[in-house]
């Protein structure tokens, strides 16, 4: 996978709540050899989000890549799925 050792990233997912975003969602991180290591979920109101923290070491794709096709899969879902490298996330978001 791009000549990348063992990361992580942060995806989130926000949205109308309906059946099968988790199923597909994680269906299609199986599906790129991603494991996601903890999940969390909250549905307020009709309002579905979640946050993974994921281990891309076992991708098939360079992260951009999967990124990307996590970002498109959520135009197709009309949801917004974010996916950033976990050390640029911990970056941006210290004090």
């Amino acid at each position: 996978m791009d000549n990348e050792k063992s990361f992580r990233a942060v995806i989130t997912v926000v949205g109308v709540d309906r059946v099968g975003i988790i199923a597909r969602i994680t269906g299609k991180l199986a599906d790129l050899g991603i494991n996601i290591l903890d999940i969390s979920q909250t549905i307020m109101g009709d309002l579905f989000t979640m946050s993974m923290i994921v281990d891309l070491s076992g991708a098939e794709k360079p992260f951009v890549q999967v990124r990307d096709e996590l970002v498109a899969m959520g135009g197709e879902m009309g949801m917004e799925i974010h996916a950033q490298r976990e050390d640029v996330f911990r970056y941006m978001h210290r004090i």
